[in-house]
């Protein structure tokens, strides 16, 4: 039998989606030092295997537009609010990605040139062919728009062969298995199916995105050492959505 850690990965180029939730570990806010340590190390792996990644970082971690908006808040300067949350967390990632000896840029939707580079497709892909990890932030730089809808369209611009959503669970499951014993899990989905049953696996704008494009999308366990590396392989890893 194959050994799976000899085997080539089937994807060139993916685009990991992370939500700022992911990033608090056990912390009731911000950052867990030790979760963004060890999503750096999972990192380096997969490009040491070869493959280009490119990293969309939700911001819930530290301001949720939605939250604020439901409160009152104008949703527009909330959902700013939120983009310059995902900045903050994208800059936490490439200084991690940096002490495991990996060349990162991060790239925003908005305008904030002192900080981090602009968003431009062509740039963001040759910072790719060049083994550089691009961190993409601010989402679609649009308010209304989720970072997921942000990660599926990157996704489709920057030609990835894979987008993968890193949660707190091992796949998309029919309820939520913290609070239904009878959950259960998916190892494979169509988009429609996603959409019809309402799995919330991400937004549905979203998922259609993924649809029109051909873009499959594998849901896996952020926590599950290996688990990125195993999802390149075209392993049978967490849930895939095609």
């Amino acid at each position: 039998m194959t050994d799976p850690s000899t085997q080539t990965c089937k994807y060139r180029r993916v685009l990991l989606k992370l939500s700022g939730e992911a990033l608090m570990g056990d912390e009731p806010y911000g950052i867990d030092p030790k979760v963004i340590e060890r999503l750096a190390s999972e990192i380096s792996d997969l490009s040491c295997a070869g493959v280009e990644i490119a990293i969309v970082i939700g911001g819930g971690n530290i301001f949720r537009g939605t939250g604020l908006a439901a409160a009152g808040i104008d949703r527009v300067t909330a959902d700013h609010m939120g983009m310059m949350a995902t900045v903050m967390n994208c800059l936490a990632m490439q200084d991690a990605l940096e002490r495991v000896d990996l060349h990162a840029r991060v790239m925003s939707a908005i305008k904030i040139n002192q900080i981090c580079e602009d968003y431009i497709r062509r740039r963001a892909v040759r910072h790719l062919e060049k083994g550089r990890i691009v961190v993409l932030a601010a989402g679609t730089g649009n308010p209304f728009f989720t970072t997921d809808s942000a990660a599926s369209l990157r996704a489709v611009e920057v030609g990835a062969e894979l987008l993968i959503k890193a949660t707190k669970v091992d796949g998309v499951y029919s309820a939520d298995p913290m609070r239904d014993d009878s959950a259960v899990r998916y190892d494979t989905l169509k988009y429609d199916e996603v959409i019809e049953r309402k799995l919330g696996v991400m937004d549905t704008t979203a998922v259609v995105l993924c649809r029109d494009n051909n873009m499959p999308l594998r849901v896996l366990d952020m926590s599950k050492p290996g688990a990125l590396l195993n999802a390149a392989k075209g392993l049978d890893e967490g849930t895939l959505v095609s």
